[in-house]
């Protein structure tokens, strides 16, 4: 039984926000009946995003109502709130919101109190002061993105069919990915099988027509999955006809032309942009400590160093790696250490608030799994390196095993078994992203979508 009523605020929906609710939900049941406590979630989406599924829902092998799991459904012992923390007043107990209803009601931010409070607002996009970056790129963080991007590359080979220019067909039919992380490769790799596929019904498009550049700064890609197999993945590839460019960077995309660091300019109408994350802004917005990159300083415990009643974990958490041979390792900011990170948090909290001794985080990195398209894929877990078939084969062994609910888990496997039997759905679905375009224009309203203006070559 807890001491005292306790209100625990959970900042973010994503893994860390999603599964120590869960968790809490769980381990507090019987308190949450007597009214002893109260769990209060605040995220921008009603819904969890299960991000290693992204390039699969933009190939068109998963619906992205299955990418995303309903909070209200998993927690309905907690309070949800559909909007942002601006600023966190932790020696106040106090948290800054911005939701839905204060935009409406034009009253600005509103105060949430709390006891123990949980920051899990992840990361945004790190972007660089590149011309034309803003105007042109589009991200793949989201479930939104990635349904935009396939629309977006289906249009593309729409625009490069029916036009008689080859300097908009060529640019129509390039594709340049900046950055050679997890989401860059992947999303790559998918979209590259599925314009392939999608080519055979195009009486004029050809696979060899298009042009897939992918740009990365470092001397090599996929590091989690290690050297060797990261070398494999760069053959793989260029074996496919796709220009991987090391030990460079994109300087510009203005004019819908992508300039390189090493003299390439390719006219492009589609400039992807994954080149890492950064913490969220709320964390520099809270009295907290933050080390050297922004992120939260946490105990080996999942406590914010040098605080009371402050949790974090994921990407906005430096937490140590007690499993790690070098002193000073941080866990790496990914879904494997957020999900088991999410279950001890939890767990600390409830023993906080029993009085009991808090458990320690240790997990030592099983490795990496990571898709390159349909069949293809590279791994390296436990020390064994895997590629092509069973890496993809183990790749979607694991996801699934982690994919929240069991709902979840058999609706994308009877996606899969489904796509295994029948061809690729290849429909662009473009107008998704403004419904009231066709209704407007029939009304006698000027079109709000210009295809002339739009930033990212969409029709």
């Amino acid at each position: 039984m807890v001491k005292e009523r306790a209100r625990i605020l959970v900042v973010g929906g994503g893994y860390v926000g999603m599964y120590t609710a869960l968790r809490l939900q769980r381990r507090l049941k019987p308190e949450l009946g007597r009214g002893e406590a109260e769990i209060t979630v605040v995220t921008p989406d009603p819904y969890m995003t299960y991000q290693p599924f992204l390039p699969e829902a933009a190939a068109g092998s998963i619906s992205p109502r299955h990418v995303v799991v309903p909070l209200r459904r998993v927690l309905p012992g907690c309070r949800i709130i559909i909007g942002e923390a601006t600023a966190i007043d932790h020696a106040k107990r106090t948290a800054t919101l911005t939701t839905l209803a204060t935009e409406e009601e034009g009253t600005g931010t509103e105060q949430l109190s709390y006891d123990e409070l949980v920051l899990a607002p992840g990361s945004v996009s790190r972007t660089l002061p590149i011309p034309g970056l803003a105007d042109h790129a589009i991200g793949f963080k989201t479930v939104e993105e990635a349904i935009g991007l396939r629309n977006h590359v289906i249009e593309q080979m729409d625009i490069a069919s029916s036009t008689r220019d080859p300097e908009i067909r060529d640019a129509a039919l390039t594709f340049v990915f900046v950055g050679g992380g997890y989401a860059g490769v992947e999303a790559l790799g998918e979209l590259e099988d599925m314009a392939r596929y999608a080519a055979r019904y195009y009486h004029n498009v050809r696979p060899e027509d298009m042009k897939w550049i992918l740009v990365e700064a470092s001397d090599r890609i996929l590091p989690e999955v290690g050297e060797d197999m990261g070398r494999y993945t760069v053959t793989e590839l260029r074996r496919r006809n796709i220009d991987v460019r090391l030990h460079t960077r994109l300087e510009s995309c203005a004019d819908r032309v992508a300039v390189l660091s090493d003299g390439a300019r390719f006219p492009t109408r589609t400039v992807v942009w994954t080149a890492g994350v950064k913490p969220h802004p709320v964390l520099a917005a809270s009295d907290l400590p933050l080390n050297a990159r922004g992120r939260l300083k946490c105990t080996p415990e999942l406590t914010v160093d040098g605080t009371t009643h402050a949790w974090a974990a994921g990407d906005a958490a430096a937490v140590p790696d007690v499993t790690a041979a070098e002193p000073g390792t941080d866990c790496a900011p990914n879904a494997q250490h957020a999900v088991r990170q999410a279950k001890v948090l939890g767990d600390n909290i409830v023993h906080t608030l029993r009085g009991e001794p808090l458990e320690t985080y240790a997990h030592k990195y099983a490795g990496s799994v990571a898709s390159l398209g349909f069949h293809k894929g590279v791994a390296q877990v436990y020390g064994r390196k895997l590629k092509g078939y069973p890496a993809w084969f183990m790749h979607r062994v694991y996801h699934l095993s982690r994919v929240p609910t069991f709902n979840r888990k058999a609706r994308v496997l009877a996606e899969w078994t489904l796509s295994g039997l029948f061809k690729r759905e290849i429909v662009s679905l473009g107008s998704l992203e403004h419904p009231r375009a066709e209704f407007e224009l029939a009304a006698g309203g000027k079109h709000p979508h210009n295809p002339g203006d739009d930033t990212k070559g969409s029709s």
